[in-house]
């Protein structure tokens, strides 16, 4: 039988009835945290996130016959009340899905949007940036929320189960509390200044005016209260409705508590902005590698193409025979030629001519590999290539600076008993996203709009990636599905920012060429390079022998990545046998959660 194929009965899941107050509240004692570990192998679907609780929402609904979609809607969910300074619903992202019905891989651009307000230069104050700060807490850099339309649409095609009945376990969790860890309480504490100037984020994330102590239990009833709210009305309470109303009057009129002194930008969102948000149902991105077919997101997304086009330079480089130094370095070579030319060319679609095809051909790929030299680096930042005119071995340097990229996001991938599988990164951007708590909602807004370049990153050339009305910002998630004679093998992704690409990049070339465990993969350290003149590493990588003989070879590094670390990813695999390997990480972020529906050796 296919499970994923059927709608079933609901089944109803009882909920505590418990006393909720208006905020949050952190108590001492709550339900018990479900074990996180970095594997998990067995049948019956399987799924990782980096937060025990979400990880087991996921597994809950596959229990009770959900497909992938479904599953995965959960996850996102649930990680919106225990990951909120990651995702949530007032946010954005995208949905990859491979349907093994029909060997299908498709895609969902949740990515949020400027409202028609945007100008080219909303960012400028007397023809200067503004302070990046002061754009990331404002409602200025809030862009429609793509998320709940996001659910409904996966729902919609692949979903077996409506909406409320997967939001419940999310309720649930909001209305009982989780259990907050070190991550949890780092975040809150490097956030406390700007949180406190807005009595919802405060009452919500600062009990008694200070961060949450580890292992307390926070709450957040109000959250559980729009759960329930876009359970019984649907998305359309956020995209025409009471909690949309909110939304435009806390992004036009920020909250601020008038003690503060801060002065907050407002935005220009309107309700018309909400009705009018689509997202969009589009190609994914597609090309070879060592025999398998990668599938990503295109643009608006950077990732399908930059992930592609640096594995379309490492394909004829036998990565496995190499030693570990020469592997590292074309990888970070690799990365910076994909970086140099995703920042010329990239952007949304509906608004530039994106040569994604090009991008993606082998042909353009040979045109940029070939100024990789075993013993030395491409001095950066490295020009862009033309993908609809390859040259051999132009090499070149261009001015410019390296765009910024919020670092905090999520990432989730789920398999189902039929072999349907998800990769789904969701974001509200920066840590913390603007800071601001829609009030009597529970949950953060995005600044997703500070993804747009303030000003061309190349001087005297095109930006695609520069604000207007109802654009999609730019972005770097790169949820990847890969299939073997059209039957799924590996899915990954993770959050970071710019950093996703490279991290995404790594994990692949650490499974399939370096025969690295998936785990393993995803736990080796990580080094990014975008072009720049310095390669962020972690601590571990730096560590390692091969790090001073690519120093030797002209490599410079810096400390890289929020806290010390880069990425958080996880992934699932499809065994030979049938059996699926859910993986996270084992350090990062405080360690991920792989669980399986029928656990096995």
């Amino acid at each position: 039988m296919v499970l994923g194929r059927q709608a079933r009965a609901a089944v109803g899941v009882l909920t505590s009835c418990v006393l909720v107050a208006p905020v949050a509240q952190a108590v001492p004692a709550g339900p018990p945290v479900p074990p996180k570990q970095a594997e998990a192998v067995g049948y019956g679907g399987a799924v990782s996130s980096v937060d025990p609780d979400a990880t087991a929402a996921g597994i809950e609904v596959l229990r009770r016959g959900g497909t992938a979609a479904d599953a995965a809607v959960a996850v996102a969910a649930a990680l919106g009340v225990t990951e909120p300074y990651s995702a949530g619903i007032g946010g954005g992202g995208y949905f990859v899905h491979y349907d093994a019905e029909t060997g299908e891989v498709s895609t969902i651009d949740g990515r949020e949007t400027a409202p028609a307000s945007a100008r080219e230069d909303m960012f400028l104050e007397n023809g200067k940036p503004i302070p990046f700060a002061e754009a990331v807490t404002s409602g200025l850099g809030v862009g429609v929320p793509g998320t709940p339309q996001t659910w409904q649409e996966a729902l919609d095609r692949w979903g077996g189960k409506d909406l409320a009945e997967v939001l419940r376990p999310a309720e649930r969790l909001a209305d009982r509390g989780f259990t907050v860890d070190e991550t949890f309480r780092a975040q809150t504490a490097s956030n406390q200044e700007r949180f406190s100037v807005f009595p919802a984020t405060r009452d919500l994330f600062l009990p008694g005016g200070k961060p949450p102590e580890v292992g307390s239990v926070l709450r957040n009833p109000d959250l559980a209260e729009t759960y329930r709210t876009l359970g019984e009305e649907g998305v359309e309470a956020l995209y025409d409705g009471e909690v949309g109303a909110d939304v435009v009057d806390t992004v036009r009129t920020p909250p601020v508590d008038p003690a503060s002194g801060r002065n907050v930008r407002a935005g220009g969102m309107t309700a018309d902005d909400l009705r009018g948000y689509r997202a969009v149902e589009q190609e994914p991105s597609r090309t070879e590698y060592r025999g398998l077919d990668v599938y990503g997101m295109a643009p608006s997304s950077s990732g399908g193409t930059t992930v592609g086009e640096a594995l379309n330079i490492l394909e004829r480089t036998d990565l496995g025979a190499a030693d570990k130094t020469a592997y590292l370095h074309r990888f970070l070579e690799a990365s910076k030629i994909g970086f140099a030319d995703r920042n010329r060319w990239v952007g949304d679609p509906a608004f530039s001519d994106v040569p994604t095809e090009e991008l993606l051909s082998q042909e353009f790929a040979d045109s940029r590999e070939c100024l990789i030299a075993p013993d030395a680096v491409l001095p950066t930042p490295v020009a862009a290539g033309d993908p609809r005119d390859p040259k051999g071995c132009a090499a070149g340097t261009a001015e410019g600076t390296e765009p910024y990229e919020g670092p905090n996001t999520t990432h989730l991938t789920v398999a189902d008993a039929s072999g349907d599988v998800v990769s789904y990164t969701l974001t509200i951007e920066q840590t913390g996203g603007s800071g601001i708590v829609v009030p009597g909602r529970g949950f953060l807004l995005n600044n997703e709009l500070t993804d747009f370049n303030f000003t061309p990153v190349t001087p005297g050339e095109p930006d695609p990636n520069l604000p207007a009305p109802g654009k999609r910002p730019r972005s770097s998630m790169s949820p990847t599905i890969l299939l073997q004679d059209g039957k799924p093998v590996l899915a990954v992704g993770s959050p970071g920012g710019a950093t996703i690409i490279t991290t995404v990049l790594q994990v692949l070339t650490g499974r399939l060429d370096r025969d690295l465990s998936l785990v393993d993969a995803i736990a080796e350290p990580r080094a990014s390079q975008r072009n720049s003149a310095q390669t962020e590493a972690e601590a571990g990588f730096l560590s390692q022998p091969e790090a001073e003989k690519l120093r030797a070879i002209g490599h410079q590094f810096k400390d890289g990545g929020e806290r010390g670390e880069i990425g958080a990813a996880t992934g699932v695999e499809l065994l030979p046998d049938g059996r699926w390997v859910a993986a996270a990480e084992p350090e990062r972020r405080g360690g991920g959660s792989a669980a399986v529906v029928v656990p096995a050796r």
